[in-house]
């Protein structure tokens, strides 16, 4: 099993004590990164193993290497012999590991390090790609040393290349991790990498700005994505986006994993590249899947077999892995009359006239229910042919982000609900609907739950009228995919316990 290490970048030792007993509980040994410590908290390092309580690891990252040390070569090692000096015969006192880089050679800090029972981790980060087997068996100097790669990985691609050298790698001792959005994935599943640690990190704290991104923090590394249980028979699930910013789905699905002892994790798949992530899902034996912009739509050709709900739609939200191939879904359009229906307190939408905003694979599942439950829509894009190839499909009228559209919403404003991205975080200063003047009477929706109330739906409500955001359609398109993932319905209390 992998452990959990805090990576420790406060600028005095008594600030990274207070961060190690925060998440004391989550932690499985610690990080000091000493180039993040003020200049006169470095000749104290030699005391913080003791402090610590935990095995501790001697870090001093120079800024070629992503860290902030600045002075010369001569000055690093003095600080790390220092570290190391006077070691004693109780390891509990001695740093348990020291970092060095694969270019530093210093036989005499090394052979200290191992006399007094410090373990080397030979490390590389790595900024260009390259053979990433090849490289991480070259690290290992010694046979006792763990070799660690960071790598920076520019596309899922290099992500393949690195489950793929793990999977080589046999039972050498590694640490081998994706730094960035992209491989936050792979310190989630560091134990599917035959990974010794994966490292954690401080979130929304001043001496968190040495961390490496895509760092999770140990609490949530522990206890969300229950990083302690996941073996070689865990099941993985995840979704797939781009660029996957926020999601909400690991804190549906993980939760219940958890309270039905079912031992699979759900994690974030960001991807620009849908048929690299196909290829990243076979590599790692991934079951199934929640597709996300901009994929719902490509994700239709990859298919083997699909539902009639994806055929009638265009689009596709969730994959299961069969023998043959990847079989698709769509539960995006009960999810979203589950909620709007529960939110209008009504049975269906007869008599009702109602404006989406958007013609994209959303948009396409909303249009859908709505046909359905027998309301009638105006269908608004900012590229008017896909609003009218939608808007065709059900008999309903079409328009643009224009005046002429925004006249036609007047007539069609009972229910307003967006379905763009529009306004989604970090882009939380955008509003699909700006040209158009809430009057109070309408009920508006909006498909996203983060931030809680975007810039759309804070005037809507600031108008006076009844607003619903993304995060209870979220929920209820989950439960159904949990039954498709699962093979059987949730526990309804369950989610109750959960609050969900």
């Amino acid at each position: 099993m992998s452990r959990i290490c805090l990576c420790l970048t406060g600028k005095t030792l008594a600030r990274n004590l207070e961060f190690l007993n925060k998440y004391r509980k989550h932690t499985d040994l610690a990080e000091l990164r000493v180039d993040c410590l003020d200049p006169d908290e470095r000749f104290s390092i030699r005391r913080f193993p003791e402090m610590a309580g935990v095995p501790v690891i001697l870090t001093i990252r120079r800024r070629i290497d992503g860290g902030r040390f600045s002075g010369g070569e001569g000055s690093r090692i003095t600080l790390l012999s220092q570290g190391l000096a006077f070691a004693e015969a109780d390891r509990r006192k001695n740093f348990a590991y020291v970092d060095l880089e694969e270019d530093l050679d210093v036989p005499s800090l090394e052979e200290a390090a191992r006399t007094f029972g410090t373990r080397v981790i030979r490390s590389c980060h790595n900024f260009e790609g390259g053979d990433i087997g090849a490289k991480l068996s070259d690290l290992r100097k010694v046979g006792d040393e763990i070799a660690k790669l960071a790598l920076v990985p520019r596309s899922i691609a290099d992500l393949i290349r690195v489950y793929q050298a793990a999977r080589e790698a046999g039972d050498m001792d590694r640490i081998l991790l994706c730094m960035g959005h992209l491989g936050t994935n792979t310190r989630i599943l560091a134990s599917l990498l035959g990974s010794y640690l994966s490292y954690a990190g401080i979130k929304d704290e001043e001496d968190a700005e040495c961390g490496s991104p895509g760092q999770l923090d140990p609490r949530e590394l522990d206890e969300l994505y229950r990083f302690h249980r996941i073996g070689e028979n865990t099941r993985i699930f995840g979704i797939t986006g781009y660029p996957l910013h926020v999601t909400s789905s690991p804190a549906f699905f993980n939760p219940l994993f958890t309270q039905n002892n079912i031992d699979a994790v759900y994690v974030p798949f960001p991807s620009d590249s849908l048929v690299s992530f196909l290829r990243l899902a076979e590599e790692i034996k991934l079951e199934g899947a929640s597709v996300t912009v901009p994929h719902k739509e490509e994700i239709i050709s990859h298919l083997i077999s699909k539902s009639r709900q994806v055929d009638h739609i265009g689009a596709c939200n969730t994959i299961l892995r069969t023998p043959s191939g990847w079989t698709g879904y769509n539960t995006d359009a009960r999810g979203f009359s589950d909620s709007l229906l529960r939110f209008l307190d009504r049975k269906n939408l007869s008599g009702q006239r109602l404006t989406i905003l958007g013609a994209g694979g959303a948009a396409r599942a909303v249009a859908s229910e709505v046909h359905r439950l027998r309301g009638q829509a105006l269908i608004v894009n900012r590229t008017v042919f896909k609003a009218r190839e939608l808007a065709r499909q059900y008999g309903f009228v079409w328009g643009g982000f224009d005046n002429q559209g925004i006249a036609l919403m007047e007539r069609y404003s009972r229910i307003i609900i967006n379905t763009t991205s529009a306004g989604m975080t970090p882009d939380s200063g955008d509003d699909p609907g700006e040209l158009y003047n809430f009057t109070g009477k309408e009920a508006v929706m909006d498909l996203i739950y983060t931030p809680e109330r975007t810039r759309f739906l804070s005037r809507a409500a600031k108008a006076g009228c009844r607003v619903l955001n993304g995060s209870d359609m979220l929920i209820q398109q989950a439960k159904y995919q949990y039954n498709l993932f699962m093979g059987h319905d949730f526990d309804s209390e369950i989610i109750a316990k959960l609050g969900l």
